[in-house]
C-alpha cells in the first residue's frame, strides 16, 4: 500500500505549499538515508569552563580529560557534544548517524572516502566527508551505546475539567534542565542551494519547510528546515537547518528537555548563575517547539526545547516569508543578540557581508538586501 503525501498548505504546517517548479525538497535518489544527528564537535580554549557551562545547561558527562570533553544527554545512545581543547573556540563539524554500519560502507563506496574506525570509546566507524559550505561532516554507524540515565519527568498537569493532580502541588526546582538528546543544528552558507542538495543527495534528508526573503520568492529558497528520512517513523521536524547568509558557519544547535517548567526552571538556573538568556522563552512557528536560547562563555548560540513536531515522510514542504516576526507565534520579541545586530557583532557582520559580495557564490547584493529586510520586518 503506497501511502499518499501530504501536501504543505493542506492546513498542516504552513499556509502554503509548493509552486509549479519549485524546489521539491527532496532528493529521487540519494546514496543513504541518515536516522538521526549524532553529535557537534567543538575546540574550546578552556574545558573547565566549557564543562562547567554544559552542567549547567544540562548536559551530563561521559567522560572528560585533558584531551577530551564528552558531553551526553540522559537517553540511552551516543553523545551530544565532543570538545577538544584549541588555541580559540571554534565549531569543528557535525557527526549524523547512518541506519546501520552498512550504509557507511555503502557510502564511503560511493564517494570514494576512506572508512575509518572511531576511538574505541564511541566504537563504529565513520566516513569523513566535507559540505559544500566547508563544514566537516561524519557519517557514522556501529556505534557502542550509551546507557539510558535518570531524567526529569514531565509535570501532571490539570487542564480545564481534567484532572490529573489532587492534593498535591507543583514546586519544580530551579535546578539544571536535565537534557535529553540532541535534537538539531542550524547552519549558514554562502553557497545555500548547493549546500542544500548536497544533504538531500549525499545524506537523504528531506525538507520540512522552506522560506524566502520578502519579495524574492521567485529567486528560490534561502532557508529549509531539515529532516531525517525514516520512512513511516516521525522524525524531528529539523535535523538540520540551513540558511543562505554572508558566511559559512555555526548559528546554533537545540538540545530537548522534558517539558515547559524543565525549560523554564532550568533557565531560572543559568540566570541566576550570570549566564545570558539571548532569546526566550516562546514558541516557534516552523517545528512548533518551545524554545530558550543562551549564549556559552564562548558566545555559542545554544537552544532548550521541548514539544516539537514529529513528521513522517509522508508531509511536503511547506513554504513561507522569512521574517523576524515570523520566527515564534509567541513569546518575546526577537532578539538583537539572537538576529546577531547588536552593535557587538556588527563589525564581524560587515566584514562577513563585503568578503562574501567579493566571492563568488549566491551571497549577491540582491540577497544582502533581502537579509536586511528579514532583521527589519
Amino acid at each position: 500500500m503506497v501511502k499518499l503525501r501530504n501536501d504543505g498548505h493542506k492546513h498542516l504546517h504552513s499556509e502554503q505549499g509548493a509552486r509549479r517548479g519549485e524546489h521539491p525538497g527532496r532528493s529521487t535518489n540519494p546514496l543513504i538515508r541518515v536516522a538521526d544527528i549524532a553529535w557537534l564537535e567543538f575546540d574550546k580554549p578552556d574545558l573547565v569552563r566549557a564543562e562547567a557551562f554544559a552542567r549547567a545547561f544540562g548536559l551530563g558527562v561521559a567522560s572528560s580529560d585533558p584531551r577530551q570533553l564528552v558531553l551526553r544527554g540522559t537517553d540511552a545512545g551516543c553523545p551530544c557534544l565532543i570538545v577538544r581543547p584549541g588555541t580559540h573556540s571554534r565549531f569543528t563539524g557535525v557527526a549524523f548517524r547512518a541506519a546501520d554500519e552498512v550504509d557507511v560502507l555503502r557510502l564511503a563506496d560511493k564517494v570514494h572516502a576512506p572508512v575509518q574506525p572511531l576511538p574505541e570509546a564511541l566504537g563504529g566507524v565513520a566516513v569523513q566527508l566535507t559540505d559544500p559550505s566547508g563544514i566537516a561532516v561524519k557519517v557514522v554507524g556501529g556505534l557502542h551505546e550509551l546507557p539510558e540515565l535518570p531524567t526529569q519527568s514531565p509535570l501532571l498537569l490539570n487542564t480545564g475539567r481534567k484532572t490529573l493532580r489532587t492534593n498535591a502541588t507543583q514546586r519544580p526546582l530551579r535546578a539544571p534542565a536535565r537534557v535529553q538528546r540532541l535534537g538539531h543544528v542550524v547552519l549558514q552558507s554562502t553557497t545555500y542551494l548547493a549546500t542544500l542538495n548536497w544533504y538531500l543527495d549525499t545524506l537523504g534528508m528531506i525538507v520540512s519547510d522552506f522560506l524566502y526573503f520578502p519579495g524574492q520568492r521567485d529567486r528560490g529558497p534561502t532557508m529549509s528546515f531539515i529532516r531525517c528520512d525514516r520512512g513511516d517513523s516521525p522524525a524531528d521536524h529539523h535535523t538540520l537547518a540551513l540558511a543562505l547568509g554572508p558566511a559559512n558557519r555555526y548559528v546554533h544547535s537545540a538540545y530537548q528537555v522534558s517539558d515547559l517548567d524543565a525549560l523554564a526552571a532550568g533557565g531560572e538556573y543559568l540566570r541566576d548563575r550570570g549566564y545570558f538568556r539571548s532569546w526566550g522563552i516562546g514558541r516557534h512557528i516552523q517545528g512548533s517547539q518551545l524554545f530558550d536560547y543562551w549564549r556559552d562563555p564562548d558566545g555559542f548560540l545554544v537552544e532548550h526545547f521541548t514539544d516539537g513536531d514529529m513528521f513522517d515522510n509522508t508531509v511536503e514542504p511547506g513554504w513561507a516569508p522569512f521574517t523576524a516576526t515570523g520566527l515564534a507565534q509567541w513569546g518575546p520579541p526577537v532578539s538583537r543578540d539572537f538576529l546577531g545586530t547588536t552593535p557587538k557583532h556588527a563589525p564581524q557582520e560587515l566584514r562577513s557581508m563585503v568578503s562574501a559580495l567579493r566571492d563568488r557564490n549566491e551571497f549577491d547584493l540582491t540577497r544582502l538586501i533581502g537579509l536586511l529586510k528579514v532583521a527589519s520586518s
